[in-house]
C-alpha cells in the first residue's frame, strides 16, 4: 500500500507536468492549419481590400493560409456576431471597422456585447474625404461651410445609412453650424453617385471610393477628415488644418478576436500583424489607392477603440442618432 501511494505521489505531478507541457506545445504549434479572417462587408470595398492585402502579408509570417470570408449584412453586425460567438481557439478573427464601436451606440438590439470582441491591432485607414459637386462654389472646407450657411433651407448630404461614417461627418459639420438635410443611401458608392449627378450637394466617403472621381475632375474634394494628409493626395488639407478640429473620423480597419482567445495567440497575431503592416509590400499595395497603413501595438489599438467609443457616443447622444 505504501509503495502504491509513493508511486501515486510520483505519477500525479508527472501527469500534471505532461498536461502543462502539452498545453504549451499546443500554443507553440499555433497555427497548425488555415486561419479565418471574417470581413463583415461584401467584396471590393475598402475593408475587404485592406483585409486581403494584410492577410497575404500575415500568412507569410504565420506559415499558414489566412482565408478571407465575407459576411456582410445588418451594418456589419452579422459578421461581427459570427466572430464574437466563434470558438476562441485562434482560428477565427474579425477585420472590423467603425461599426464595432458605433453599432452598440445606435442600436438596442445588439446580439453580442462589445466586450465579446477583443482588439488585436490596427491595420489601415481609408481616410474620409468630403466631396462636393463641381457646381458648388467652394474650393476648400472653409469656403464650403461659409457657402452652406447662405443656402436657404441648408444643404443636402448623402450618407451610407444611419450611423455610417458619412452620417457622423454630417453631424460634426452640424456642430460647426451647417444646416444639413440627411439623404440616406444604401452604400457609399450610391451616395457618391448622387453627388456626381448633383442630386445632393455633398457627402464624405472613403478615399478609395472617391479619389478616382476627384482626380478626374468629376468631384471636388474640400477636405479630408483624417488626422493627417493622404500620401496619395497630399495637396488636400485636413479639416483640422482648415479650422475644424472636431471634424475628425476615418474608415479604419482593425483586427479583433473572440473573447477568451489565449493571450499568447493574440500576442503572436498582434506582432505578426504589426510587422506585416509595416512592410513595404503592404504599403505599396495600399498607398496608391489612398489607403494609409496604420501599424501599432495591441495596447495602442485598445486605447484608440476606447477613445473613439467615448468621443462618438457623445455625438450620437446629442444628435439622437439611430441606425436604419
Amino acid at each position: 500500500m505504501k509503495v502504491h501511494r509513493f508511486l501515486a505521489m510520483l505519477v500525479s505531478p508527472l501527469i500534471v507536468a505532461i498536461a502543462i507541457c502539452g498545453a504549451g506545445a499546443a500554443r507553440a504549434d499555433w497555427p497548425d492549419h488555415a486561419v479565418r479572417w471574417v470581413v463583415p462587408f461584401g467584396p471590393g470595398g475598402a475593408n475587404d481590400l485592406i483585409a486581403r492585402a494584410a492577410a497575404e502579408a500575415v500568412s507569410k509570417r504565420l506559415g499558414q493560409p489566412v482565408v478571407i470570408e465575407n459576411k456582410p449584412g445588418a451594418g456589419a453586425i452579422i459578421g461581427a456576431e459570427a466572430v464574437a460567438k466563434a470558438k476562441p481557439d485562434g482560428y477565427t478573427w474579425l477585420v472590423g471597422a467603425a461599426g464595432v464601436v458605433t453599432n452598440s451606440l445606435l442600436r438596442s438590439d445588439m446580439p453580442y456585447a462589445d466586450s465579446d470582441l477583443i482588439p488585436v491591432g490596427m491595420i489601415a485607414v481609408a481616410p474620409s474625404v468630403i466631396v462636393v459637386n463641381p457646381s458648388v462654389p467652394a474650393g476648400n472646407l472653409k469656403e464650403f461651410v461659409a457657402w452652406a450657411k447662405t443656402q436657404t433651407g441648408g444643404i443636402n448630404w448623402a450618407t451610407a445609412g444611419g450611423g455610417s461614417t458619412p452620417h457622423f461627418v454630417a453631424e460634426m459639420l452640424r456642430e460647426a453650424g451647417v444646416n444639413i438635410t440627411i439623404v440616406p443611401y444604401k452604400s457609399g458608392s450610391e451616395g457618391m453617385t448622387a453627388v456626381l449627378s448633383n442630386n445632393v450637394h455633398a457627402t464624405s466617403e472613403a478615399s478609395i471610393v472617391v479619389l478616382p472621381n476627384v482626380k478626374s475632375g468629376k468631384l471636388k474634394a474640400v477636405a479630408t477628415t483624417y488626422s493627417k494628409r493622404m500620401s496619395a493626395y497630399d495637396s488636400l488639407p485636413t479639416a483640422t488644418e482648415q479650422g475644424f478640429p472636431d471634424v475628425l473620423i476615418g474608415h479604419w480597419a482593425g483586427l479583433f478576436a473572440p473573447k477568451g482567445t489565449p493571450p499568447a495567440i493574440v500576442e503572436r497575431m498582434s506582432r505578426d500583424l504589426e510587422t506585416a503592416v509595416k512592410s513595404a509590400e503592404f504599403r505599396d499595395k495600399m498607398v496608391p489607392s489612398g489607403i494609409e497603413p496604420e501599424p501599432g501595438t495591441t495596447a495602442a489599438f485598445v486605447a484608440f477603440i476606447a477613445a473613439e467609443r467615448e468621443r462618438l457616443s457623445k455625438l450620437a447622444r446629442k444628435a439622437n442618432m439611430k441606425a436604419d
